[in-house]
């Protein structure tokens, strides 16, 4: 199973698709700092979608692809792109600034419209993916008919897409299951939080084992956002699963690259923290002074001392944890003042 991110496509519908070349950039850094490989960039309806009708972007298209690949390192960069919006000529533009990939928007009902955009990325050497938006509103039957149709012209993968946040993982499980019935094509999965269904569904992906699932660092996205980035890592690190992603960087990351460009209030992640560690909030005036004293990073502490101490605070036994963790100068603007207020109380 393959994450992908997809906090500037999707999360650009949270500011107005106003992200700048420097947001990308920090954004896709970070990503690819805490090893994802697939990373989606762009307009939210995707390529050549900036416009009076759509909304217009703060910058090009060929201005996010630069900007995004001068740190991109090996990671995978991709556009979203919707046939009648998107012209066939912008699949080589993207090629030809180093564009790896393109996801086709269409709805089951127009699976047509996406194959001369499905040979025409092929031509380009491009990996194709065709999301089927509004999955919802096809049949299991209809969409895996589709699937095997999409893998006959070139495509590779193929998204079950929760468009309204509205589906079950019983839901899911009935398109997963006609699909590879009906083909051996991959399978991703796009879900909205309407519902608060969106990391619990991605995660029953998970274990059903298809390909790829999306995400977006702390669930930015369109309306309710999706799946957190973080939660999804935490919840499978939790139930098993090694995914190879250092927890604390990852909310770290998530936290710093967006608190200066979205206007709604983040998460905090040492709230993260206390849930992943099993660590209780009224305890963090603590780790708030040792670290004053010790310069150790609040999460690493919060994860070293709840490893052989959930229950009580033996600030002692805190200080001689910190002893044993690197130093670490970097900021941590993780607003400790929040946890001292009476509701973080027993």
């Amino acid at each position: 199973m393959t994450i992908l991110d997809t906090t500037i496509r999707d999360g650009s519908y949270a500011v107005d698709f106003k992200f700048s070349c420097k947001d990308v950039q920090d954004l896709v850094a970070k990503s690819h700092r805490i090893g994802i490989e697939y990373i989606e960039i762009g307009h939210g309806l995707g390529l050549n979608a900036s416009s009076l009708e759509h909304g217009f972007a703060l910058q090009t298209d060929v201005e996010y692809m630069d900007a995004a690949r001068e740190v991109a390192g090996d990671a995978k960069l991709g556009f979203f792109c919707i046939p009648g919006i998107a012209r066939l000529e912008d699949i080589g533009i993207a090629k030809a600034h180093d564009m790896n990939f393109i996801r086709i928007g269409v709805t089951v009902k127009d699976a047509e419209k996406a194959k001369p955009y499905i040979a025409e990325g092929r031509k380009e050497g491009l990996e194709v993916f065709v999301n089927f938006m509004k999955t919802y509103s096809a049949t299991p039957e209809e969409f895996a008919s589709a699937a095997a149709d999409m893998k006959e012209e070139g495509a590779g993968c193929v998204y079950i897409v929760d468009s309204a946040g509205s589906m079950s993982a019983g839901d899911i499980g009935e398109y997963i299951d006609a699909t590879r019935t009906a083909s051996d094509i991959d399978i991703g999965f796009h879900g909205h939080n309407n519902l608060g269904l969106a990391i619990d569904n991605t995660l029953y992906c998970v274990k059903k084992g298809i390909a790829f699932v999306d995400c977006s660092f702390q669930g930015l996205g369109r309306s309710l956002g999706n799946a957190s980035l973080e939660q999804v890592v935490m919840v499978m690190e939790r139930r098993g699963y090694s995914t190879g992603y250092d927890i604390p960087r990852v909310l770290e990351y998530g936290y710093s690259g967006l608190r200066n460009i979205v206007n709604e209030k983040l998460v905090n992640p040492l709230d993260y923290m206390c849930g992943y560690a099993g660590f209780h909030s009224s305890f963090l005036k603590d780790i708030y002074r040792c670290c004053n004293e010790k310069q150790v990073d609040p999460l690493r502490l919060i994860m070293a001392y709840s490893a052989e101490n959930k229950m009580t605070m033996d600030y002692a036994r805190l200080c001689e944890v910190a002893d044993s963790l690197p130093i670490d100068k970097d900021d941590n603007p993780y607003s400790f003042a929040e946890f001292f207020s009476e509701r973080y109380r027993e």
